[in-house]
């Protein structure tokens, strides 16, 4: 039932073939692992297929190095009629230990579709605990912040 699976955490190893020229993984290759964990959630969340609309603000705060385990946490922090805002953190660690540090952080808007690709109504998340609440109110003052990016984004459109 929709509406009923708010977070979801991918776990996996990161891998030699995720490695840049630095050694370490490739960034492009945790953008991909987030917007999977985002899918998975917001999926999860509206019981329907999902696009991504935007992903914004990627953190890249420490390495991820090949052999980690990574777990890609998501979490619903806000839902608009068609949207669901999901916050993002990567963590990574040791395999034999349960130890993980936060290597990456984001949000990714993420919209419910029909079989046609037309947006469709998603089920409302009302936050309940004060975090939650911070949590929907950060969502609501990033959504102002990025209609002013956009706006000034129309500047690089134009010839």
């Amino acid at each position: 039932m929709p509406g009923q699976d708010r977070q979801s955490t991918l776990r996996f190893l990161a891998e030699p073939a995720d490695v840049n020229f630095g050694g370490k993984v490739h960034g492009g290759a945790v953008m991909k692992w987030i917007d999977l964990a985002a899918y998975a959630c917001a999926a999860g969340w509206s019981g329907r297929y999902c696009i991504t609309a935007y992903a914004g603000g990627i953190r890249f705060v420490r390495p991820i190095h090949v052999g980690n385990i990574v777990e890609v946490g998501a979490k619903v922090i806000y839902t608009g009629r068609t949207s669901m805002h999901i916050g993002i953190d990567v963590r990574a660690g040791d395999p034999t230990t349960t130890d993980r540090e936060l290597t990456t952080h984001c949000i990714v808007i993420m919209v419910a579709v029909d079989g046609a690709g037309t947006p469709v109504q998603v089920p409302e998340w009302v936050p309940v605990s004060d975090k939650d609440k911070l949590l929907r109110d950060s969502a609501n003052t990033l959504m102002e912040m990025r209609k002013k990016i956009g706006a000034e984004m129309e500047a690089h459109l134009k010839p």
